[in-house]
């Protein structure tokens, strides 16, 4: 049997509060298989964007534990979490996270160059091209719309051929034309590079996309649904 490109047991994030310790996240022991694409639904509050950046090593447990791809993020400290994810990870944000003195081009090529790509500018093109953004290189965050500036996101997510491409509410920002159109072409880069495609999302036409859903409530998972097998 595989491997899982993801598990976590009894995994738990507890943070501090004005009030004492605040429980965030209770006990998730789950497993995500590779090329697996993965939905994480659930009320305002419930733990899904949590933890999701606990399967990214961008919030450390604070019991229990996370592997990805076998390794044990719990056990890295922050320069090799960041290495690992440079290497193995893309995260899309709802709110972008672009450079805003950088052209998208630039954005895109940034973290290529940090992985000690030789053709980052030449792939980080390319990706650009592939969402639509040919044209857009050149352009700063300012002078793009706020789908456009998602999708250089996107692109910047995509270009290293991560094994794990993370999406926090990834359409939340936009209207429901771009919204659509980027989850069109998240779901594109994931089948173009066989990436692991896990998503927080409260749109339930988009988690019924999803091979499996897995609902959270007050830090605990609540709940899966099966929705199709994966590939």
């Amino acid at each position: 049997m595989t491997a899982p490109i993801l598990s976590l047991r009894d995994a738990c994030l507890t943070l501090a509060g004005n009030a004492g310790p605040v429980e965030i996240l209770r006990g998730i022991t789950l497993d995500v298989t590779q090329g697996e694409t993965l939905g994480l639904v659930g009320p305002s509050g419930s733990g899904k964007s949590s933890l999701l950046m606990l399967m990214g090593g961008l919030e450390r447990a604070t019991a229990g534990s996370v592997l990805a791809l076998g390794r044990d993020l719990t056990a890295m400290d922050e320069d090799a979490l960041a290495r690992f994810r440079l290497g193995n990870m893309g995260v899309v944000f709802q709110s972008f996270h672009l450079i805003p003195t950088m052209t998208a081009l630039e954005n895109v090529a940034t973290p290529l160059e940090l992985a000690g790509r030789a053709d980052a500018f030449d792939r980080a093109a390319a990706e650009l091209r592939a969402v639509g953004l040919g044209r857009r290189l050149d352009h700063y965050p300012s002078q793009m719309s706020g789908g456009e500036q998602q999708r250089v996101a996107l692109a910047r997510a995509a270009a290293p051929r991560p094994a794990i491409l993370l999406a926090d509410e990834p359409t939340g920002n936009l209207d429901g034309v771009n919204g659509e159109a980027i989850m069109e072409m998240l779901f594109g880069l994931r089948d173009r590079h066989g990436a692991t495609l896990i998503l927080v999302t409260h749109a339930l036409d988009l988690a019924a996309r999803c091979d499996r859903v897995i609902r959270l409530n007050d830090g605990r998972i609540e709940g899966e649904e099966m929705r199709r097998a994966a590939e």
